[in-house]
């Protein structure tokens, strides 16, 4: 008996070693991986060159078949989930690099005249000493071909806003690489600054010049908004092929259905607050009222630690997750720059909550719409999308709990993740007073109205313009707080999905809670177990909860639902 028992034993510990081993191997790979590029990008520092696509190019492939090459069937589960993800992170990036590189080959004679400059930075990486006579007449012929290109392009405005802002980005790169050339020799090499400081300065300037007309020079009839808001819709194939990219099996359509279908449902709570309110049918008065709780300027830090205390008693009395003690003693608190708010009106969080309010040298309009905006009701259901459970608690476990997957990261899962707690609390009856209520039914509208003007913008159906007017007519924002959404969606480096992967992925998790929850699962097992699997589309981390079992070749094919009545 006991033999037997210690013969089972054995083989349990061997089975749990095959399982440590081979997912220590795909651990090792993953972080090969990363410290692989992370080293490219290091050292080819100027982005936007045929050196540095070149160079990712034949990293990708090299990587492509070092995880070929990997023997799939031997692997745990765990790591045929790290195998499939690793392999669709390559070829995600792969993609996104190959349509990038054909925009630069398109663009890149906007810097035919940049030969020698590109040799000087790739000569600084070891410190090779420069002919510092000939490199400066390098700069001041340089300058004088950028005085040509500027004259020319005032003649040719772009009729293409993309190709306008590739052309900038190539200039900036450029001139970003030269800085930090130049700031390595200058002083330390006494010929290199005696020659090289006056031209280095005037061509710094020209560079900067030019990549402004480049930036500005754009017909009016090519779609750039009158308030600096210029962008470029990617076009069906390319949405199509990044939704495939985050395991997201719904087509636009399905997606755009999906979240009109949710706005409907949402006015319609929305109507039932109102009448509460006392203001009939009328939505955007009730809503007007809500605006004008706001607190005083200086109030704000008092309000969000007012609203975190609540929302962690709430969700601590209801034992949802396991909080531990540390994140509840760590997180932090900053306020929003008067800059920074120009691209979010609203507070951001992570390991830290930063605070969007007025401040002194904004004008009164702009001081009004960031109180009104920033209301305690319209903040209520958002503090803990910020701090705990969500973004805070989130990096804060993705620091613990397998930290290589943290290369993994996908908007559908930190950000899906932070919304689909507003998703339950609400369900659990989180919000006591109207106002409460209809600050989180604003904030859920936001996020189906995000899916509905990103997807159409990106699929030329909707303008910049048209989606200010539409968050502004139709979800009730302030002006400059819609226009600032915008910019943020479309100009401030977001990716095209970002802003749709909020509620798609707060649904994605909500659908699987119900799923898990029919196999026997409880709330707080789920939700202790998704933070300790860390960052991954949310498709994969179902079949790992699942136990399901996946193929090399795995594809999407999760149809979840995109009703909040599910």
């Amino acid at each position: 008996m006991i033999g037997g028992k210690l013969k089972i034993s054995l083989i349990f510990i061997f089975i749990l070693w095959a399982e440590i081993a081979s997912a220590g191997e795909l651990i090792d790979l993953v972080n090969s991986f990363n410290a692989d590029r992370r080293a490219l990008y290091t050292t080819y520092q100027i982005k936007e060159s045929d050196e540095f696509y070149g160079r990712l190019s034949h990293f990708y492939k090299d990587w492509g078949k070092r995880v070929d090459a990997v023997e799939f069937s031997s692997l745990s589960t765990s790591a045929k989930a790290d195998y499939i993800l690793l392999k669709n992170l390559i070829k995600k990036e792969e993609y996104q690099l190959g349509i990038n590189y054909e925009a630069y080959k398109k663009n890149k004679n906007i810097v035919d005249f940049a030969n020698d400059l590109y040799a000087f930075v790739a000569h600084r990486r070891r410190g090779k000493k420069p002919n510092a006579k000939e490199l400066a007449n390098q700069f001041f012929e340089a300058g004088k071909h950028i005085d040509k290109k500027m004259q020319e392009q005032a003649k040719t405005p772009f009729n293409d806003i993309a190709q306008a802002l590739k052309s900038r980005d190539i200039v900036r790169s450029l001139k970003n690489g030269l800085k930090e050339s130049f700031e390595f020799y200058y002083r330390y090499d006494p010929d290199f600054t005696w020659w090289v400081k006056e031209p280095y300065e005037a061509l710094y300037a020209k560079l900067e010049q030019y990549e402004e007309i480049l930036r500005q020079n754009i017909n009016s009839n090519a779609g750039a908004h009158k308030n600096n808001i210029v962008g470029k819709p990617v076009g069906r194939k390319t949405l199509e092929k990044l939704l495939q990219y985050e395991f997201i099996s719904l087509s636009p359509e399905e997606l755009l259905a999906g979240a009109e279908q949710q706005f409907e449902w949402i006015k319609a709570e929305m109507l039932k607050i109102t009448h509460e309110l006392g203001y009939g049918d009328d939505w955007k008065a009730a809503l007007e009222s809500v605006k004008d709780t706001y607190v005083p300027p200086g109030k704000q830090p008092d309000t969000i630690n007012g609203l975190y205390a609540y929302s962690l008693k709430f969700i601590e009395d209801n034992d949802l997750i396991t909080i531990p003690e540390m994140a509840k003693e760590t997180w932090g608190m900053i306020m929003m720059t008067p800059e920074r708010q120009k691209i979010n009106p609203f507070f951001t969080g992570g390991w830290e909550i930063s605070i969007s309010y007025p401040t002194q040298e904004m004008s009164q309009p702009d001081k009004m719409m960031s109180m009104r905006g920033n209301n305690p009701n319209f903040s209520f259901p958002t503090v803990q999308h910020e701090l705990i459970p969500g973004h805070n608690l989130q990096f804060f476990m993705n620091e613990r709990y397998k930290s290589y997957r943290k290369v993994f990261d996908t908007p559908f899962w930190m950000e899906g993740w932070a919304l689909y707690w507003e998703i339950i609390l609400w369900d659990k009856g989180f919000p006591q007073t109207a106002d409460q209520k209809m600050g989180m039914l604003f904030w859920r509208l936001h996020r189906a109205a995000r899916i509905i003007f990103s997807l159409k913008y990106q699929l030329g159906l909707m303008s910049a313009q048209e989606a200010i007017d539409f968050l502004v007519d139709k979800v009730g924002h302030e002006y400059a707080n819609a226009e600032a959404e915008v910019r943020r969606s479309f100009t401030g480096g977001t990716p095209p999905l970002y802003q749709i992967a909020y509620l798609v992925g707060g649904l994605q998790f909500y659908a699987l809670k119900n799923e898990l929850i029919k196999k026997g699962w409880t709330e707080k097992e789920y939700h202790d177990r998704v933070l300790k699997e860390n960052r991954m589309p949310v498709e994969i981390l179902r079949l790992l909860l699942m136990n399901e079992d996946f193929s090399k070749d795995y594809t999407t094919n999760w149809k979840f639902s995109m009703d909040f009545k599910q």
